[in-house]
């Protein structure tokens, strides 16, 4: 196959980048927007005191003298990159931050940390600037998720990391008004550090610091583009080594068209949703459902004989695989143990995984009955049905129990603003005194009104 340094969609993605305009967004994604963001600071500030998070910050505080930039819900500081990396690990630190079901996308992971160390270390940005680049930075990572479609992560590569470094990298260039030009060569130096591998999900601290490293990547992509290093021009197009032919199996399985449909006319981040269980999204659906069988037929754990979940390919993939207790983080990636959890505990948010519950003998019972199966003809459906589940719970007494869900009930509809606030309070009062998570909260919500958004940095600081 020939090469070609033809770029319409790189260049595309470039162009609303640089051009977009806080007038040009609707009310309703600015209105979302800050929902969001208070959503994914939240999440962060809720990590900081995690086990990965800390070992991250120790480390690097021993490598970096530099203290510019704050690591959220603690007192320590960093460097812009340095930060930027352990606030990303610390919003996807425990399975709580957004999910684009379809561009398979956690968006606020990438986008915030590099956004707000961009704010802190150039002090002026205004709030409506700071809003703008949010939402370049919103819309342009699930794109590139749906240009690649399931088959990305039914290879084997977490899209958080891979995908989510053309949000980090978009939020990044907005922020620092990189022209078409500059962003075209910062998407290009962002598409050639995509790197991310699902077999982080069995158990290893690591799948938590994939979004802080595709955050502090592309942090550094606008920052070198900005300096004129240059990327490749044509980094989602070329025939070889290019984004799409190199993370897809083949040329039929990724539409490049998908990357600029309805740019500045249909909203990405409008579909992006909320969490409101502490565990991986691809489990949600299979949890509303199960919760809707027992409130329609009331059972007991101990009641169980056998549970049979039905899905897709790829959230067989993702999360159907037989539970081994080796920490947290595969607990919360397992659907077995999420549903044994949700029986037994009646709740599946942070209080609900712990150390200590990872290998208890109850919920490892109960999951142990619990087995998820592909559907083929769900499979078929294509990615709009990849959280598609249909469950039979077969009890002791011979009751066959079965209903189903295309979506969980978070995926159908965007949380309410009182529940958003509701759960940022809940969990940045983990790390900040409840004054200066109002304050937080206030600024956030009024982002439209602060002359200069590197306050939020300073709110995320522990004073």
């Amino acid at each position: 196959m020939a090469e070609t340094h033809d770029n319409p969609y790189t260049r595309g993605i470039a162009e609303f980048v640089s051009g977009l305009r806080y007038e040009a967004i609707p009310r309703e994604v600015i209105e979302r927007m800050r929902l969001l963001i208070l959503d994914g600071l939240g999440c962060g500030i809720y990590g900081a005191h995690l086990e990965w998070s800390c070992i991250l910050r120790e480390r690097l505080t021993l490598l970096d003298d530099t203290r510019k930039c704050a690591v959220w819900g603690t007192a320590a500081k960093l460097s812009a990159p340095h930060a930027t990396l352990v606030n990303g690990t610390q919003v996807q630190g425990f399975e709580l931050d957004d999910m684009h079901h379809t561009g398979i996308l956690h968006s606020g992971a990438v986008v915030l940390p590099a956004l707000i160390a961009s704010a802190e270390i150039r002090p002026g940005m205004s709030g409506r600037e700071f809003l703008t680049s949010a939402v370049a930075g919103f819309e342009i990572g699930p794109r590139a998720g749906m240009c690649v479609g399931n088959e990305h992560v039914v290879q084997g590569w977490h899209s958080g990391a891979t995908i989510g470094i053309f949000s980090a990298v978009s939020g990044a260039a907005r922020a620092l008004k990189l022209d078409a030009d500059q962003t075209v060569h910062a998407l290009g130096i962002a598409g050639t550090q995509a790197c991310g591998l699902m077999a982080a999900q069995y158990g290893s601290m690591v799948k938590r610091m994939h979004a802080g490293r595709a955050s502090q990547s592309g942090l550094y992509s606008a920052q070198f583009a900005e300096a004129g290093f240059t990327g490749i021009v044509n980094v989602f197009e070329s025939p070889y080594g290019g984004f799409c032919t190199t993370f897809s199996r083949s040329t039929d399985r990724f539409n490049l068209a998908e990357l600029t449909a309805g740019l500045g006319s249909v909203w990405q981040s409008m579909n992006v949703r909320l969490k409101f269980y502490s565990c991986v999204g691809s489990t949600h659906s299979t949890l509303d459902t199960v919760a809707e069988m027992r409130e329609r037929h009331p059972f007991a754990p101990g009641d169980v004989a056998k549970i049979v979940i039905h899905t897709s390919e790829i959230t067989l993939h993702h999360v159907g695989w037989k539970y081994v207790p080796q920490g947290v983080t595969a607990a919360q990636l397992n659907v077995s143990y999420c549903v044994a959890t949700l029986l037994l505990a009646g709740a599946c948010f942070v209080d609900q995984f712990t150390d200590a519950m990872v290998a208890d003998p109850a919920r490892m019972a109960l999951a142990a009955k619990i087995e998820m199966r592909e559907d083929p003809a769900i499979t078929a459906l294509g990615r709009k049905a990849r959280q598609k589940v249909r469950v039979e719970i077969y009890l002791k007494d011979g009751t066959k129990l079965e209903h189903g869900r295309d979506l969980s009930r978070a995926k159908t509809q965007f949380a309410s603003a009182s529940e958003v606030v509701k759960k940022f309070e809940n969990l940045a009062l983990h790390a900040l005194p409840r004054a200066q998570v109002e304050e937080l909260r206030d600024a956030v919500l009024g982002l439209d009104k602060l002359a200069d958004a590197s306050v939020i940095g300073k709110l995320l600081a522990l004073q």
